[in-house]
């Protein structure tokens, strides 16, 4: 029961952690900073972070802390690959926060929920149960409300909904490759070797001038040290510890609470507007994820 407790507290941590990444690159587009350098810095961070880490992991892994290394049969530029997918989620989420407000970003990104049920059926044949089916239409109807479509003092902005849901179709797509490439790789290995690939895309999409331009002390490291550690090393990391104590299904609830800690970041943190129709928007949504999830860990008892 300990464990379980500890594992729960880690997996709701992390998504806490992914939940407030919007506010803080909203903090770095008013500060000045560009698209391209604040998601050329975040996957520069870390890349060198994941990798130091593994290098550590690597040093110790024959003491008793150690994970078991499993046999390798995974190419490593396979992997790197694969980071096409977390380079595009991060452009695309971060450019729909630059043009909407950081509470809608993340309503349109979490819209991955029944996209990832529509490309589990249509791929790989998984037939969506009736609570899934009805957790999917509550989830589109609460983003109507939560996105604010009907609240007249918000300026619908269709250039932002197209990139969060392109941010949304990206991170299903990521979730897929994740779960299916690098399996047999230890998981700072393959999170390292992801993020290079994705540090690779972003460079080539945006090349690095940045790095030429700005002293060390610059507030764009600041923004992306944070980002690295709170977006890229510390959820992935708390998730591979917490998610096999816990199970999935248990999982999936608690990673349901990076919705309104964003939202809550943003009102607080940004003074963005958030109307009791986006509130409403909201509650639906965590209803429809908790409700689904709750079914499916009761079927599996």
């Amino acid at each position: 029961m300990k464990q379980r407790f500890w594992g729960g507290a880690l997996v709701f941590l992390g998504a806490c952690s992914f939940g407030v990444l919007s506010s803080i690159v909203k903090t770095a587009y008013k500060a000045g900073y560009t698209l391209g350098q604040v998601t050329g810095v975040q996957n520069l961070f870390g890349m060198l972070m994941l990798w130091i880490l593994y290098i550590v992991y690597k040093f110790f892994r024959h003491s008793s802390l150690a994970l078991t290394v499993k046999q390798q049969t995974t190419k490593n530029w396979q992997v790197c690959l694969a980071g096409i997918f977390p380079c595009l989620v991060a452009i695309f989420y971060y450019q729909c926060v630059q043009l909407v407000p950081a509470s809608i970003a993340i309503i349109l990104l979490m819209q991955y929920l029944w996209i990832s049920v529509i490309v589990d059926y249509l791929r790989f044949r998984n037939k969506p149960s009736l609570p899934q089916i009805i957790a999917v239409v509550m989830i589109i109807g609460g983003s109507i409300f939560a996105a604010g479509i009907f609240n007249q003092n918000i300026t619908l902005n269709i250039k932002g909904y197209i990139f969060g849901f392109l941010a949304a179709i990206t991170y299903t797509l990521f979730i897929i490759t994740s779960n299916r490439v690098g399996v047999d790789l230890p998981t700072l290995k393959k999170s390292a070797l992801m993020i290079t690939g994705a540090c690779i895309l972003g460079f080539i999409i945006f090349p690095p001038i940045f790095l030429l331009q700005f002293a060390w002390d610059e507030k764009l490291y600041q923004w992306g040290l944070l980002l690295a550690l709170l977006g890229t090393v510390i959820p992935p990391f708390l998730f591979a510890i917490g998610i096999p104590k816990v199970g999935i299904s248990v999982s999936a609830i608690l990673t349901a609470v990076e919705l309104p800690v964003a939202v809550l970041a943003s009102y607080f943190y940004l003074n963005e507007s958030v109307n009791a129709s986006q509130w409403l928007g909201v509650l639906i949504i965590l209803i429809a994820i908790v409700a689904s999830n709750l079914f499916v860990a009761k079927k599996l008892k």
